[in-house]
């Protein structure tokens, strides 16, 4: 019997184009989660076409501090209407120029914008740039998430993998690894608090349309680990994500793999297939 992965699609709602390229993602059974970006202008509309899929994957939030605008109107995490890079938001953070309770403002904003538009809790909360998951962060996040879900608990992803899997893949092995480290301890603090979580994670890519995604995803298959959880980033282009992110040519090569027939051959022979995270 194969073993089972959740593939996540991040950055719904991100642009209405990012969002037009996951839906046919889901609409075809390709992917079995995605994680949508509350903060963005498109976000109400899009969650009308995402509830479709209610029972069919995992739809969750995807935490967002480092990109568009705050649902919340903090001066500290904003002072130009933008939320800051990840680099300045951490060193922010981590020296009190923003206070933790900023961060747990907006995270709560953010949850409660998926609540009130899809009118249920999340089947799982990540962050965009693993944010969630980094230091100083992690400690708003678990304390808004332990508040807000005493009982039924959405699943959190952990970004930390180990390093030996990490190499193993032999894909943007530093970009993973810093990851890891930078994420280490996160899992055991969450799952301390109750809360489930992947183990294994893969999925980090160049967002480079010059490098062939069809080569690199079955990498993100070798030593998955036991509850395993493989990002990606899919989606169709617009003018409005050529302005927000630097991931966008590579988005559309995501889908023609995922709708391809060398996706499904590389999941068989990994002896894998995509499934939900109460499946695996």
């Amino acid at each position: 019997m194969p073993r089972r992965f959740v593939l996540t699609a991040d950055d719904y709602a991100m642009t209405p184009a990012v969002s037009h390229g996951i839906l046919r993602l889901l609409d075809a059974g390709r992917i079995t989660a995605t994680g949508a970006m509350t903060n963005r202008p498109s976000w109400r509309a899009a969650a009308r076409d995402l509830a479709a899929f209610e029972g069919k994957a995992d739809l969750g939030i995807h935490i967002s501090l480092t990109c568009g605008a705050p649902l919340t109107e903090a001066d500290a995490l904003t002072r130009s209407g933008a939320l800051p890079k990840l680099g300045t938001l951490l060193a922010s953070v981590n020296t009190g120029r923003i206070p933790l309770a900023v961060i747990e403002a907006e995270i709560e904003a953010q949850l409660a914008e998926f609540e009130d538009v899809m009118g249920r809790t999340p089947d799982f909360v990540d962050g965009h740039q693993h944010v969630h998951a980094m230091p100083g962060i992690r400690r708003a996040f678990a304390k808004v998430l332990s508040q807000r879900y005493p009982a039924a608990k959405p699943y959190v992803r952990d970004a930390a993998d180990r390093f030996g899997a990490i190499r193993l893949r032999g894909r943007q092995t530093l970009k993973g690894a810093v990851v890891a480290l930078l994420a280490r301890g996160f899992g055991q603090g969450m799952t301390a608090r109750g809360f489930a979580l992947n183990q294994g994670f893969s999925g980090f890519s160049a967002f480079d349309p010059a490098v062939d995604y069809c080569a690199d995803f079955p990498s993100y298959l070798i030593a998955p680990g036991a509850k395993p959880l493989v990002m990606c980033h899919p989606g169709e282009v617009d003018d409005e994500l050529r302005a927000l992110d630097p991931a966008t040519e590579s988005r559309p090569k995501e889908i023609a793999y995922f709708l391809s027939e060398r996706f499904t051959e590389a999941c068989a022979r990994a002896g894998m297939t995509p499934a939900r995270f109460a499946d695996l």
